[in-house]
Formats: C-alpha cells, structure tokens, sequence
C-alpha cells in the first residue's frame, strides 16, 4: 500500500513529477518484519542456493565414482526377470497397480496427484508466508504437499525394498530365492460383500452401494474441514475450497484403497463400466 505524497515544489514554483511512497507493514512487501531486517534474494539467498546446487553435484559424483549403476545384465529372450521391475522412479507406478485398475494406477491417479500438487499451494490464499521457507503460517499446503510427494517414495520403496519373487511381499530378513506360497486369503470385491453381508443377490443394488460408499468417503473428506475448521472454507470461497479437496481427497483414495486392500482383502471397491477402483 503506499501513501502518494507530491514532492516539494521546485525552485520556479512547479511541482515535482515524483512522489514519496510509504510502505505499511505488511501489505507492500508482505513481510511482516521491517525492510532494515529484511535482505535481497539476489545474492543472498541465490548465492546459498548455488552452493548448495554445487555440494549436491560433487556429492553425486564422488557416489558414482565410488558405486556403479546396478545395472543387470543385457535383456535375453530366453530368460525373463523374475519380477520384472521397472526402473526406480517408475516402481510408484508399478506398485499401483496391484492396488488399481491399470489405467486408473498408470495414467489418472498419477496425473491428479502431480496436478493437484501443483495446484493447492495456489489456491490457498493465505498471504501469510509468502517469499519465506515458512511452515507455520502454511501449514494446509506444506502438510499436503510433503504428504504427496513422501507417498510417492514410500510406493517406490515398497518396489524395490519389499517386492521379490511373483511381485510378492519380502521382508529384508526373508530368503529372496525361495518362492513364497500364494496367499490363502482370497480378494474380493466390495459389491460381493455387501451381497453376501445384507442378505441380498448380486444385483444393480449391490453395485449402487458401492457407489454411495465412494461418494461417502468424499461427502466426508469435504465435510470436516467445512464443519471443524470454518475459517478454512471461509477464507478460500466455494470455488477454491471444492477445486483443493477435489485433488486433495482424490491423492487421499489412494492410501485408503491400499488399507482396504491389506486390512479387509477388498481387491475393488468400486467397479464401473469405465474403470474400477
């Protein structure tokens, strides 16, 4: 905000084309603190930055120096891998889908979570931190963004630490040379259980209700922090608020299948002519 003020008015008497502007706090340079406590990024904060860039760089190759690549050897057509894993930074993907339809783990569910990630820390209006490292004021799209991106490591984690033979669960102390018999626990889908739980066939009613269970896990996702945390809502509009929980509950399904998936051996719950979840 600044306070327009005309210039003292030069010796012939005509005013000067310049003006004084006066920076309130808080508004002007959206930092809280004064400007004498205040630095420029440049160089400051850029010349940290590229030291940084710098020690990063030597540390990566002083470790390919040391460590080659574990690279396999050269792809035969008499012998395939077992389990074929793709490289590190695609195994996330891989890992997905044991837990979701194919086109759903490699295409939309990935491209949802990127953009959604990209997207919340816009749509949150809270000028609070703005132009700092600032957790505190920021708290919503710090948590949310570190969730995201913690959740695709761990995916990739469990592929290259956790899966061994036939894409099977090994622990590190396990003997990954010996193949581990099928699980005994069948999977089944969510439609069969409420048909087998409510008495009823496996009719459209069965799969309805798979439909309201979905919608039920997004009604409540947008509901609590409607009902808990009203300033949130208030602060973001309408608009803002549904287009943030959208993404938001959207990377939430993904580890709420997989807790079904291992909790309750629900393999789908949700199948549609389109894709199932």
């Amino acid at each position: 905000m600044a306070d327009q003020t005309q210039a003292p008015s030069s010796p012939s008497g005509q005013k000067g084309p310049y003006g004084l502007a006066e920076l309130v706090r808080g508004t002007a340079t959206g930092s809280p603190k004064p400007l004498e406590e205040t630095v420029f990024t440049w160089p400051h904060l850029v010349y940290v930055e590229f030291l940084a860039m710098l020690a990063s760089t030597i540390v990566l190759m002083v470790l390919c120096l040391i460590s080659g690549a574990p690279l396999e050897e050269s792809a035969s057509t008499d012998t395939t891998p077992n389990p074929m894993k793709a490289p590190w930074y695609f195994l996330g993907l891989q890992e997905l889908l044991v837990f979701f339809d194919p086109w759903l783990a490699g295409v939309v569910l990935p491209g949802l979570i990127i953009v959604g990630l990209m997207v919340v820390p816009y749509i949150d209006v809270n000028p609070k931190g703005i132009g700092q490292y600032n957790y505190r004021d920021r708290r919503f799209a710090v948590l949310t963004f570190s969730f995201g991106l913690a959740l695709w490591y761990i995916f990739i984690v469990i592929g290259v630490y956790m899966r061994g033979l036939d894409w099977q669960w090994y622990w590190p102390w396990d003997n990954w040379l010996l193949h581990k018999e099928a699980s005994a626990v069948a999977l089944i889908d969510l439609e069969i259980i409420f048909s087998q739980k409510l008495g009823i066939a496996q009719t459209p009613t069965a799969n309805l209700l798979t439909y309201v269970f979905t919608i039920a896990f997004y009604a409540v996702g947008f509901s609590i922090p409607y009902l808990l945390y009203r300033k949130f809502y208030d602060s973001l509009g309408f608009v803002r608020y549904n287009v943030m929980m959208a993404f938001f509950m959207t990377m939430m399904l993904v580890p709420f299948k997989v807790m079904l998936r291992l909790v309750f051996n629900i393999k789908y719950m949700l199948i549609t002519p389109w894709f199932k979840i």
